[in-house]
């Protein structure tokens, strides 16, 4: 099994680091704006990444933007999260669905008991050699494991200028392959991609500079510098310069596996 630290241009270079885990629970102390700044999941991707399943498992749920896109294909969805105030934002954001404290490497619920586990913006978070087992353990034979991310199209000018001013490390979207062959009991992985715009507001673009896990875990001073030389960039920039509402194009991933 390929792991995250064998290349790095991943998201994540190792999930068991204890600095990465750390980074992964500061999402807490930004869990308010993380729910509203964050874009959800187009129908479409979700559909094909739980296929036939009505019994979900979201795995690493945080405030519940792929929890929303399940709930509304009309599923029955239990949220499991490491951090609380990820999960209190996610009674705000989607109100009534089971919520558990939990990790990947150690699911709170019974053997065999759900048809799909999903992870949206989380399998990087996760250390593979254990989550894997116990995502299966959970699972009922032939379930699917369906793992998706949201990435910012960066072809776009103003977007990998954006990105750079944020320190992002490479967006990833290109090398997820790298370590989505989780490997038995699972079979042969399936892709499918969605291309979407999501609207927002300069405000909202600003809220989703600071969910970020670098800007939330930098010193003051220099959150302050990176806020300013994004408003310097939409202020100036010829593509978005005194726009109040962005167009902001993604690049939706998905891959899913049956367990064997």
């Amino acid at each position: 099994m390929d792991h995250p630290e064998q290349d790095p241009h991943l998201v994540v270079k190792d999930p068991a680091d204890p600095a990465t885990r750390a980074a992964a629970r500061s999402f807490g102390a930004a869990a308010s704006v993380y729910g509203t700044a964050r874009p959800g999941y187009p129908v479409e991707a979700v559909a094909w990444l739980v296929g036939d399943a009505r019994r979900v498992l979201d795995l690493g749920a945080g405030t519940g933007r792929l929890t929303e896109a399940l709930v509304a294909l009309d599923l029955d969805v239990i949220a499991v999260d490491p951090v609380e105030e990820m999960l209190e934002e996610l009674e705000v954001q989607v109100p009534g669905v089971p919520r558990i404290l939990g990790t990947a490497e150690d699911i709170p619920i019974e053997d065999a008991s759900v048809d799909a586990v999903v992870a949206g913006q989380a399998w990087h978070w996760f250390i593979p050699e254990r989550a894997v087992p116990e995502i299966a353990r959970v699972l009922r034979p032939g379930g699917t494991l369906g793992i998706v991310w949201n990435s910012r199209d960066t072809s776009v000018g103003w977007l990998r200028e954006a990105g750079e001013i944020m320190h992002e490390r490479h967006d990833a979207s290109a090398s997820f392959e790298a370590y989505v062959n989780v490997g038995r009991p699972f079979g042969p992985i399936e892709e499918h991609r969605v291309d979407w715009v999501e609207r927002m507001s300069r405000a909202r673009f600003l809220d989703l500079v600071r969910s970020r896990s670098h800007w939330i875990t930098a010193p003051p001073a220099e959150q302050r510098a990176v806020i300013a030389a994004i408003e310097t960039l939409l202020d100036t920039h010829p593509d978005v310069a005194g726009a109040e509402e962005l167009a902001v194009p993604y690049v939706t991933r998905c891959f899913r596996a049956r367990r064997q």
